[in-house]
C-alpha cells in the first residue's frame, strides 16, 4: 500500500489497524513520503516499509526496506549469506553510509523545509487555479505531500506538456509509463474514476528544497503559454 497516491495522504493507521486485527502482514511503499511526512511504524501498524534514497537527496541506486523483527520473507537475490540471508551480494557501502547521512538531514531541518516547500506548492496552486480556468487539482486539497501538485489542464496530453516544458530546461512528470513502445494512462487517475481527458492531460509537478518563488513564476509562465497554443 502506497503511503501516498496522486500526492494524497493514504489513511495509512486505519489500514494498519484493520491489517493488524485480521493478522495480515502489512507492507507499505513510503519511496514519496520519506523526508515529507513523519512515519512512526509502530504507531502506524507497519509491518514491512520500502523506501529510495534519491527521494531525500541521497544516491541514487540505493534503496532501504524495514521488516519489522520476525517478519520472514523470501529473498528475490539467492546467493551467498549477506545481509542475514535477506539479499546476496556484497553490500554498497557507500551508498549506505550516503543514505543514512541523507535521511539524516532530511529530518534535522523537517518543519523549515517543508514549510518553505508547502508555500512554493500552495503559491504554485493559487496561481494555476486563477490564471488558467481549465485546469482541475487532482488529488486532495489539503491532505497531500508538501511538494506535489497534479493538475489537468484540458487541451495538450501531459506527454506532450512533458516535452514542450523539457525545451524549457523544466523537469516535470505526466505520471503516465511507457512500455513497449506505448503510453499507459495513471493507473491512480483511472482508480479515481477520473474522465478520460481528465486523465490524458494530468501533469505532476514535485518541488524540493532547492526550488525557489522565481523558478515557480517562470513554471507558471511556461504552462500558460503551452495551453494558451
Amino acid at each position: 500500500m502506497p503511503i501516498t497516491k496522486c500526492g494524497t495522504i493514504q489513511p495509512i493507521y486505519e489500514i494498519g489497524r484493520i491489517a493488524q486485527k485480521y493478522g495480515i502482514t502489512f507492507h507499505t511503499d513510503a519511496v514519496q513520503a520519506i523526508g515529507n511526512i513523519r512515519i512512526d511504524v509502530n504507531e502506524l501498524g507497519i509491518d514491512l516499509l520500502s523506501m529510495s534514497a534519491h527521494k531525500f537527496y541521497g544516491p541514487k541506486g540505493t534503496g532501504v526496506l524495514y521488516a519489522r523483527r520476525g517478519i520472514a520473507f523470501e529473498p528475490l537475490i539467492d546467493g551467498g549469506g549477506q545481509e542475514s540471508g535477506k539479499r546476496a551480494g556484497t553490500e554498497n557501502v557507500a551508498g549506505i553510509i550516503g543514505t543514512g547521512v541523507a535521511i539524516e538531514k532530511a529530518y534535522a531541518n523537517f518543519e523549515e523545509k517543508n514549510t518553505k516547500i508547502q508555500s512554493l506548492r500552495d503559491y504554485y496552486i493559487s496561481r494555476i487555479e486563477k490564471e488558467i480556468p481549465m485546469a482541475r487539482l487532482n488529488g486532495d486539497r489539503h491532505k497531500r505531500l508538501p511538494g506535489n501538485a497534479n493538475f489537468s489542464f484540458g487541451r495538450q496530453t501531459g506527454a506532450e506538456m512533458v516535452k514542450a516544458l523539457n525545451r524549457d530546461s523544466i523537469c516535470v512528470s505526466s505520471g503516465s509509463a511507457c512500455s513497449s513502445g506505448f503510453v499507459r494512462p495513471s493507473h491512480v487517475l483511472l482508480a479515481m474514476n477520473l474522465e478520460k481527458k481528465r486523465i490524458e492531460t494530468a501533469l505532476r509537478v514535485t518541488i524540493g528544497k532547492y526550488n525557489t518563488k522565481e523558478e515557480i513564476d517562470t513554471l507558471v509562465d511556461c504552462i500558460k503559454k503551452y495551453t494558451n497554443d
